[in-house]
């Protein structure tokens, strides 16, 4: 129980810092998104070997680096994160903040279906059924837009499947290890990507004054700091509750897309969101159950023994 508690609080501490995310390359928005990326890996890296000189844990990197199957795990989870990057810093960065709000709505229930899927977790009926309202919302959604949202299901589908290839990569690597590892991987695409921005259009994070320079360098710490929470959580709880807890970045970029950044919503896009809400409600609502019900369980067990 104790593990779960702390699971919950890394967790519930990763969603919250992921939420001020909008707001923060909101500030950034005059540099070139494909630009933003790269200094994000590099800063991440940086701040994350910080960490690991000094809490001595380049032992730990080694020995992930050492095993060439857990290598290979971490370095599939490094390409989905980098991909989730890019597309969530092109949403926000070009004014479709609702749009990234979306992703992380329907975020959920991918992470619940690859547990199904690839772990043999058990939905119970209740669940089922969101995931079908949700399903039904995430169609109704796209028809508002007017166009496929490809931003909202990549961020969905990279994301979820980060969650799972990272818990199955590593749930005896800490955080800081496995950010580490994962940026170390991540650093070469960064670079390519970088070469092909300086030749196609030039480099321009640091051409917009000393405060925009310090932003972009600072996105490292706020990129490493929720990713080693989250890396203690997916250790900790199973994908179901991962999945559970990912509401709260959604609802908090949601509501500053609405009601900082006055995006519109349709009325057909509305009707979508609520439908993926209603089932969040509904899976929330079970999850609650069911932890009642173990306890009362676990109780019962404990009374017996006595």
């Amino acid at each position: 129980m104790t593990q779960m508690r702390a699971g919950l609080g890394y967790g519930v501490g990763a969603y919250l810092v992921w939420g001020t995310f909008p707001i923060f390359f909101g500030l950034i928005a005059v540099v070139n998104p494909l630009e933003v990326v790269p200094w994000r890996v590099g800063t991440t890296l940086v701040f994350c070997a910080l960490i690991v000189t000094i809490s001595r844990r380049w032992g730990r990197v080694l020995a992930i680096i050492k095993r060439p199957r857990l290598l290979g795990w971490f370095a599939l989870s490094a390409v989905l994160l980098y991909v989730n990057w890019q597309l969530f810093v092109i949403g926000v960065m070009s004014g479709n903040v609702i749009e990234t709000a979306l992703g992380y709505f329907i975020n959920p229930l991918f992470t619940i279906l690859i547990g199904v899927a690839f772990r043999g977790e058990k939905l119970t009926r209740p669940q089922w059924f969101a995931v079908g309202i949700a399903a039904v919302g995430v169609v109704i959604a796209a028809v508002g837009y007017g166009s496929f949202p490809w931003i909202a299901l990549g961020i969905a589908a990279s994301f979820g499947l980060y969650g799972a290839v990272h818990k199955l990569a590593g749930e005896e690597v800490d955080g800081v290890t496995g950010l580490t590892v994962e940026t170390m991987v991540s650093v070469p695409i960064g670079a390519v990507q970088m070469i092909i921005v300086a030749n196609l259009v030039g480099i321009g994070a640091f051409a917009h004054g000393p405060w925009i320079a310090v932003l972009v360098l600072a996105s490292g710490v706020m990129t490493a700091v929720p990713l080693i929470l989250f890396g203690e959580a997916t250790r900790r709880l199973p994908l179901s509750y991962i999945g559970f807890l990912q509401f709260i970045t959604p609802v908090l970029s949601f509501l500053y897309g609405f009601l900082v950044m006055h995006e519109q919503v349709s009325v057909t896009r509305w009707i979508g969101f609520i439908a993926v809400w209603i089932a969040l409600v509904i899976l929330v609502s079970e999850m609650v159950t069911q932890h009642r019900r173990s306890l009362r369980v676990t109780g019962s067990v404990a009374t017996a023994a006595e």
